[in-house]
């Protein structure tokens, strides 16, 4: 579901009126999607879905002339009438769309009862994600500490343990990865920490900070002057970096494939089964309630209760010691 403003009144000054038009209702709230911080993929996909509803109700309706039989009848027409394929997840989304939609409507005082409130939504089960097992986590770092001294290379090269332990550490997404900068990292101080830092205003939100252990602090600086780093942490293409994860995983003989979403999902389970509380996961990860409710689900069922988890150091500390 699409993240949208806790209160429509204020973030829309626009008087909208119950017999103003679908297409009308529709262009605002899509604007509410973009001003709330969703992706243009999300606004497009949940905007897409509420024209293809227009087209059928048409779009010079009245918003409060919509009943809860037009809704059934449209949702009828786009899985059996239409003569387009219509998949179980992209039905699911579409009736999350139009619930959201009118239920917008009704939070904002526009609408007074919610024509899509007896719509039953669907929901498809995704499969759970891949993650790391504890001892595939060693082995991948293990591999990675190994690789700053492997036979035949250039020399040490720290870059292979500085991004796949801070990846394991800190569960940021691969944009948040590449968009990194060097005042985003902050070693000084009781705790070091990373700031992960968003252009856009809209997407505020998912602005945090999160803490870095003292051992990936000590590769990072060594990292940093081997490669005379002036503004991004790793300038290198998304590309290149998932090369060298794959690298990584290979080394460590992982019949897995080791990629950004996996470290991060196993980041996550990890943090859980150590005992830290789920919103604080949530908050962690940079995801808004609406989304933790699907992502909540999965890592609990990746967290067995009662499976033994190795201290920290275990995974992060790996003797990190200074090199002459």
């Amino acid at each position: 579901m699409p993240n949208l403003p806790d209160n429509p009144e204020t973030q829309h000054p626009r008087d909208l009126h119950p017999g103003d038009s679908l297409s009308t209702a529709i262009s605002v709230w899509e604007q509410a999607l973009k001003e709330a911080g969703n992706t243009p993929n999300t606004v497009n996909a949940f905007a897409g879905d509420l024209r293809l509803m227009m087209r059928y109700l048409g779009g010079g309706r009245a918003l409060s002339a919509v009943s809860t039989r037009d809704l059934q009848e449209f949702l009828h027409w786009m899985e059996t009438e239409r003569g387009v394929p219509c998949s179980p997840k992209t039905c699911s989304r579409r009736i999350t769309s139009v619930k959201s939609f009118f239920r917008f409507w009704v939070e904002a005082g526009t609408l007074p009862a919610d024509p899509a409130a007896a719509i039953l939504q669907r929901l498809v089960q995704s499969p759970l994600p891949e993650i790391l097992s504890h001892e595939e986590a060693r082995r991948v770092l293990t591999a990675a500490r190994a690789m700053r001294t492997a036979p035949g290379s250039a020399g040490p090269d720290d870059r292979p343990f500085v991004l796949v332990s801070l990846l394991l550490q800190t569960g940021i997404k691969k944009g948040e990865c590449i968009g990194l900068r060097l005042p985003h990292i902050e070693t000084g101080g009781a705790e070091p920490c990373l700031f992960v830092r968003y252009s856009n205003p809209r997407q505020r939100f998912k602005e945090r900070r999160i803490s870095l252990s003292r051992d990936w602090v000590k590769a990072y600086g060594r990292y940093r002057a081997q490669y005379e780093l002036t503004d991004r942490v790793f300038p290198w293409s998304p590309r290149r970096l998932e090369y060298l994860l794959e690298e990584i995983g290979a080394d460590a003989k992982l019949e897995k494939h080791l990629s950004f979403d996996m470290c991060r999902w196993t980041c996550a389970v990890l943090d859980r089964m150590r005992g830290m509380e789920p919103d604080s996961v949530r908050q962690k990860l940079g995801l808004s309630r609406m989304q933790w409710r699907e992502v909540g689900k999965k890592i609990k069922r990746l967290s067995p209760a009662g499976a033994q988890m190795p201290p920290p150091d275990m995974l992060y500390s790996l003797s990190m010691e200074d090199e002459a």
